[in-house]
């Protein structure tokens, strides 16, 4: 929903967060800026898009590390994919990621890019002031991913790994799942060879030098992961 129509009914957000101690502090905080806003809070993906289907509101105010329905456990995969869903249904919903993992946005920059509602990045260590102007930003349309877009360590990285899928598939069941090559291959129905092909893939995008790293008596599986996660591939 536009910022232009917040002058004529009250202001309707809703939280999305699997915390409730962050639920109840980013309440009272934007009550305390908007009073007279309706705030509504959501824990998981499906209540969240419950609530917006609903309400159809101003902001959305989201973390990315979300837990599924009836599971304990947060995931940052699961935030992202409910995130790549809502903008494709609501190209115009104002959105607001306030997260202690923002940096996995990385992977989503062509689609914020192409966002047409406000599009605004918080670390959750920003302090309150601050938060209440990006508060105020998304609210009015303004896009601001510096957290992302000041990653200079591989700025170009996804535009050389092309957002292949498959690639992020493979680090996922490499690094979070333990999985080998081989078992890599079958999981992704490819041959051995294309799984180490989607291996040379991201070591060049991440600037590993193979053989240096040989020489140096270094694991290349482990520097890998080291630079996949700096550059916000991976947890």
């Amino acid at each position: 929903m536009s910022q232009s129509s917040t002058k004529n009914i009250p202001l309707h957000i809703v939280l999305v967060d699997g915390s409730d101690i962050c639920l109840t502090g980013t309440t009272e905080l934007i009550k305390h800026q908007y009073p007279d806003a309706k705030i509504s809070t959501a824990q998981t993906p499906n209540e969240a898009m419950s609530q917006i289907t609903t309400l159809q509101p101003h902001l959305l105010v989201m973390d990315i590390c979300l837990p599924e329905k009836n599971k304990p456990t947060a995931q940052t995969h699961i935030g992202l994919e409910f995130l790549q869903t809502l903008m494709q249904i609501y190209p115009k919903l104002n959105i607001l990621v306030q997260s202690a993992y923002v940096k996995r946005l990385v992977q989503m920059k062509p689609a914020i890019d192409n966002h047409q509602g406000g599009f605004v990045i918080a670390d959750k260590n920003i302090t309150s002031q601050e938060m209440l102007l990006r508060i105020s930003g998304a609210l009015r349309g303004f896009t601001c991913i510096k957290e992302i877009t000041d990653i200079d360590i591989y700025p170009n990285i996804y535009e050389k790994l092309n957002i292949k899928p498959e690639i992020l598939k493979l680090l996922s069941l490499a690094f979070n799942e333990g999985l080998q090559d081989k078992a890599i291959a079958a999981q992704i129905r490819v041959s051995e060879r294309t799984v180490r092909n989607h291996w040379d893939t991201l070591q060049n995008a991440l600037g590993i030098d193979c053989a240096e790293l040989r020489n140096q008596g270094k694991n290349i599986r482990i520097m890998t992961k080291i630079r996949a996660r700096e550059a916000g591939l991976i947890d």
